[in-house]
């Protein structure tokens, strides 16, 4: 791997110093270097608890040494964006990254690095198996299982090679094994969805003991609750299994697969209550899940649905649940939104009717979602070419953000005649950061007449055609 040179040269001053600490055996140093910061500190947290925030010098550099830290995974934001690293008694971790690309700049230097470097290899292999499942899906199951087979021996024979070098504790191995099956188990549970949903004639091929694996997952994992390959795990379990309730109690229909319907929302929610104990993660996904629910309701029975079944949850924002409801009332199919505020990248306020002359596509963004916001402005622009007759429009919703709003743009290369901010918003800021999977269908009037559009769904341009013809 290519380091830059002002982290070799950071790398030598830091080791140099740590080395010479009075008693630094069984400490552990975590420093680096940040190239274009967000902010000018990054903070140390263990999943929901903040430990420690290191503040960047002149030179975006940081770094500091524990004492009373013990081994486990550990994760380093810098807001918007964060990744884990694994560090124990005695070890001197170093980080460099360039927020433009941040996990795939993110390079690992210094004593003990290789565990926090495998963690990071795992994760961008988990998010290229986003791509590769989409060819996965195609082969039968046998075919399929013996390509997953393959790739899990690969990532065993790779830990031992780097065992052999590194001197890894048994609790990284244990771990470092862990999630080379979580990997292995996400591929099923995704192939199995897929299949079922868009390849059916190979869902009845699936063997029985297919699924046998599902016994092996630990729903209670807390050294894995803040490592995106386990909570995805987990996130893909639970879709397959609402499906496989769907089937058991309603009688499986296509409407099984709407994932953002909100019999499915429910019935993921109920899922994840009984399955893990771990407050902390199972807020994280009864976040998600409630946020989506209420926001994708066409009507108010539908959001009421979503939150009586909270009565029977321990779910701690069930008040920011509550203020979300009332807001998406304003954005029910039919309503208006032609009077309401926006900030042009000329700072100038203006209004929806100033801004839709035709039939518009309204897409919501925030800065604090970045590979979300990349991915659907990369998705966007091609429509845009796409569909000449319809206007793409981008709405930030980090209201009072205009500058870091306005650097973005131009950091991304936008085009700044179709980005907006919001004007004013009735709730806090966090609630509306849950707008950002909504896409809005406006006819040339200010009239919503369609909010359920899913920019990820294969039928999304089918759906676009239809709003055309209206």
């Amino acid at each position: 791997m290519k380091y830059p040179q002002s982290l070799i040269i950071f790398s030598v001053f830091l080791l140099y110093a740590c080395n010479h600490s009075q008693d630094s055996g069984d400490n552990i140093y975590i420093g680096g270097q940040i190239v274009n910061p967000h902010t000018h500190y990054v903070i140390l947290s263990q999943n929901e608890r903040n430990l420690d925030t290191l503040f960047l010098n002149q030179k975006n550099q940081f770094g500091k040494q524990y004492e009373n830290l013990e081994e486990g995974i550990y994760t380093l934001r810098h807001n918007p964006e964060d990744q884990v690293m694994y560090v124990e008694p005695g070890d001197s971790v170093l980080v460099w990254l360039n927020t433009l690309q941040f996990d795939k700049s993110m390079n690992f230097s210094g004593v003990g690095s290789a565990k926090s470097s495998f963690l990071l290899d795992m994760l961008l292999n988990n998010q290229e198996n986003n791509k590769l499942i989409l060819s996965y899906y195609k082969f039968n199951p046998e075919k399929f299982s013996r390509v997953t087979d393959s790739i899990r021996e690969q990532r065993r024979e790779l830990l031992a090679n780097l065992k052999d070098k590194h001197d890894f504790s048994e609790n990284f191995i244990d771990i470092a094994n862990t999630v080379i099956d979580y990997e292995y188990y996400d591929l099923r549970e995704r192939y199995t969805f897929l299949i079922k949903k868009y390849n059916t004639q190979f869902s009845d091929e699936i063997p029985e003991n297919f699924h046998n694996y599902r016994s092996k997952i630990d729903f209670n994992n807390e050294a894995l609750q803040d490592y995106k390959v386990y909570t995805n795990l987990i996130d893909n379990y639970l879709r397959s299994k609402s499906i496989e309730n769907c089937r058991t109690s309603e009688g499986l229909d296509r409407s099984c697969f709407e994932l953002g319907d909100y019999t499915n929302i429910r019935r993921r929610i109920v899922l994840i209550d009984s399955l893990t104990s771990l407050p902390y993660m199972k807020n994280d996904f009864l976040d998600r899940l409630v946020t989506r629910g209420i926001i994708m309701s066409k009507n108010q029975d539908r959001v009421d649905s979503i939150l009586n079944v909270l009565d029977n949850i321990d779910y701690r924002k069930e008040n920011e649940a509550k203020d979300l409801a009332e807001i998406h009332t304003n954005y029910f199919e039919g309503t208006s939104v032609q009077n309401k505020k926006l900030i042009n990248t000329a700072r100038e306020q203006v209004t929806y009717d100033d801004v839709i002359t035709k039939p518009t596509v309204v897409f919501i963004w925030s800065m604090y979602a970045p590979s979300h916001y990349k991915w659907q402005h990369n998705n966007i622009k091609t429509l845009r070419k796409k569909y000449p007759e319809l206007n793409f429009i981008g709405v930030n919703i980090d209201q009072n953000e205009t500058e870091n709003w306005l650097r973005v743009i131009s950091n991304n290369n936008y085009n700044k005649d179709y980005e907006y901010q919001i004007s004013s918003r009735e709730v806090s800021k966090e609630v509306f950061r849950k707008y950002i999977h909504k896409i809005f269908f406006i006819n040339p009037r200010g009239i919503i007449v369609d909010g359920d559009a899913k920019l990820y769904n294969p039928d999304f341009e089918t759906e676009l055609l239809e709003f055309l013809n209206q």
